[in-house]
């Protein structure tokens, strides 16, 4: 039995790992890489394995950094089952038909670009038959059940409170007579954030062998999630005082969801009188759609709200507006401010919010609000570091907008949070503990941590480093 790490090594993004045992190989998560566009495509488009050799995938949770390279697995090859909870599966069939979309919307521009200027064209991942060809392979399932994913290995997801569906793995591994225990965290999410459940502790009441955690915000620390509120009002306020508009770059799944949760908070106690209000992304919509539908992940307050009356859903109050189409998206570009523009992706690699920076960044009235993680060398990550200069859609923009960074809004478990999840594990029998999905500093931030708990043997691997299970 060993692992196998090939993304999300030493970086944020593009989660994938295998895992073989006996005849089977496993692959838990199938993320897209962000980064630098041809090391991206490099890596996004030619996998190290043969996808048809994978016997199944076991996925973490949605988001396309761990999910979105699935339908180009299918492509080169992959006709397993794709395990997820129902939630998750649900996410993926209207993410993943999105991302192709966005790729393939993205492709033509860049490509119109490239014809003006004699460079050759490039290519998408993959494509909508592609993504029509990976939802039926999904098998979605329970928390807390266990399920057979191949002879020598079953199963059991646990709440990790990250976003709707969102899961950590526990895995029971036999091969030869001899069995081991797996967690793998998959993204923590922080306990008492809004809609969502906190996370529920994967460990085997037997004893775990063998620990795969995420670091993400391994040496870092997060306001109060209690602060939350707050910290959104002040900055809102001083926009709209010089009359700016506010774009606010986020997740469709999950960080969505939580600021429309803030905005009808602080309309409801009266603090943001008739400011307008805009989430301008079809998935996003889609998505709150998919949230309504899946209220088994929602914390008690969340449920509550929902069964009560229209005027009191969350997802909904009276001066926000869900755009769907193209020339309502554009028609804000010509609107006075103040308003608040919500827009995909998070991290501004793609989707309508690059066009709405394209069109807002040169003024200092406006302001650009950072509510998530930025992985390196994406625009998103230029932004928080107030580069004087950025490239947008391969023109360069003077960036004179407000930049400000809201971390109480993370997604993702801090420094604290992640070791009072990890001070569960019986720190006796864990063999291994293997620090991904976080940049080199924070991991080793967290490794001294963990050692400190108690923890004998945290790795931070490399990729393409192979690890025995025993």
């Amino acid at each position: 039995m060993h692992l196998e790490f090939q993304g999300a090594t030493r970086s944020v993004t593009g989660s994938m790992h295998m895992l073989t045992v006996g005849g089977s190989t496993i692959l838990l998560d199938c993320g897209i890489f962000h980064g630098h566009r041809p090391e991206a495509w490099e890596r996004n488009s030619k996998f190290p394995f043969d996808p048809s050799a994978i016997s199944a995938v076991i996925l973490s949770h949605a988001h396309i950094d761990h999910s979105g390279n699935l339908p180009g697995l299918v492509k080169q090859g992959f006709s397993g089952r794709v395990y997820a909870t129902h939630a998750t599966r649900s996410l993926c069939e209207v993410m993943l038909r999105d991302s192709a979309h966005i790729q393939q919307r993205d492709v033509e521009y860049i490509n119109k670009k490239h014809r003006k200027r004699g460079h050759p064209p490039v290519d998408a991942l993959y494509d909508q038959s592609d993504v029509d060809a990976t939802i039926p392979l999904f098998r979605g399932t329970d928390y807390s059940q266990s399920f057979e994913v191949s002879e020598g290995v079953t199963c059991r997801f646990e709440d990790a409170g990250h976003i709707l569906g969102s899961a950590s793995l526990s895995l029971t591994l036999r091969e030869n007579g001899r069995a081991c225990r797996l967690v793998f965290t998959g993204d923590l999410g922080r306990p008492n954030l809004p809609i969502l459940r906190d996370p529920v502790f994967a460990g085997d009441p037997q004893g775990t062998d063998y620990l795969i955690s995420e670091c993400t915000y391994g040496g870092r620390f997060h306001a109060p999630v209690d602060a939350m509120s707050e910290q959104l009002l002040d900055p809102l306020r001083r926009a709209c005082d010089r009359k700016g508009k506010i774009i606010i770059p986020a997740f469709s799944v999950g960080r969505t969801q939580e600021l429309v949760y803030m905005l009808h908070s602080l309309s409801g106690r009266g603090l943001i009188d008739n400011l307008p209000v805009f989430v301008d992304s079809p998935l996003s919509v889609n998505v709150t759609d998919v949230f309504r539908r899946h209220p088994e992940c929602y914390d008690e307050e969340t449920r509550k709200i929902l069964a009560s009356s229209g005027a009191n859903d969350p997802f909904g109050f009276e001066t926000l507006t869900y755009i769907r189409t193209l020339d309502e998206s554009m028609e804000l570009n010509d609107r006075p401010g103040p308003f608040v523009v919500i827009s995909a992706s998070g991290m501004c690699e793609a989707g309508r919010v690059v066009h709405h920076l394209a069109n807002s960044i040169g003024d200092p009235r406006n302001m650009v609000l950072i509510v998530g993680y930025q992985a390196e060398h994406t625009l998103g990550k230029k932004l928080v570091l107030r580069e004087p200069v950025v490239n947008l859609f391969g023109e360069a923009h003077a960036l004179r907008a407000e930049v400000l960074v809201l971390n109480s809004f993370s997604g993702h478990a801090d420094r604290n949070e992640l070791l009072a999840y990890h001070g569960h594990f019986d720190r006796r029998k864990v063999k291994r503990a293997f620090l991904v999905h976080g940049d080199l500093d924070q991991a080793e931030k967290l490794e001294g941590g963990m050692r400190g708990l108690g923890f004998r043997d945290v790795g931070i691997p490399v990729r393409g480093e192979k690890a025995t299970l025993e």
